[in-house]
């Protein structure tokens, strides 16, 4: 029963699932940080949500699938191609707003309301920018990151980066932290 394959998939992603093949993007998130992020999101009614790392949208798909009528969620990327998958995808959807800017810039410069989730999965907000990020959470907000497991592409160093940002983290007096050790390691952090 726990090994069952990730049901629910949202017909959003399905869709994008086919474009991001036919745009050769490879680095997005699995279905398992999908319906994790999805199950997130729903327990935050009317929320203010932020993805930091578009790509095609499939992670945003599920944040989507998993807010209310009154949710809403910034999703940034500074792929324009790769945007524009996404764009195509949530067009209409009022409670989506798709921004194509560098994300430490974006990041640097926003001022509006916090948020009760984010969902780090680029550099900025994961290896730079990081106290600004943790800043625009709400109490009780979700900060969200993937890709904490080696990898075999990871670059020279990248390894040392990824421990560096783990201690960081677990040292931090305003987070409850939890490093689960499933897809490619996801550490789900809650403002306290």
């Amino acid at each position: 029963m726990m090994n069952d394959l990730v049901l629910d998939i949202p017909s959003t992603y399905l869709k994008i699932e086919e474009k991001t093949s036919q745009v050769g993007f490879s680095m997005s998130s699995d279905k398992f940080i999908g319906s994790l992020l999805k199950n997130l999101s729903a327990s935050k009614p009317t929320g203010n949500f932020l993805e930091i790392g578009t790509g095609t949208g499939l992670a945003l798909a599920w944040v989507v699938d998993g807010m209310d009528t009154n949710s809403k969620i910034i999703s940034i990327d500074n792929d324009p191609k790769l945007l524009e998958v996404a764009v195509e995808a949530f067009q209409g959807d009022n409670r989506v707003q798709l921004v194509c800017a560098d994300g430490e810039q974006w990041l640097e410069q926003y001022n509006g309301e916090k948020f009760d989730l984010i969902f780090a999965d680029s550099w900025p907000g994961k290896y730079c920018a990081v106290d600004k990020t943790l800043n625009l959470l709400k109490p009780g907000g979700f900060y969200v990151i993937d890709d904490m497991l080696p990898q075999a592409g990871w670059p020279d160093g990248h390894q040392q980066k990824a421990e560096a940002l783990i201690d960081y983290l677990e040292n931090r007096e305003d987070l409850h932290l939890t490093k689960i050790n499933c897809s490619t390691g996801i550490i789900i952090a809650t403002k306290i």
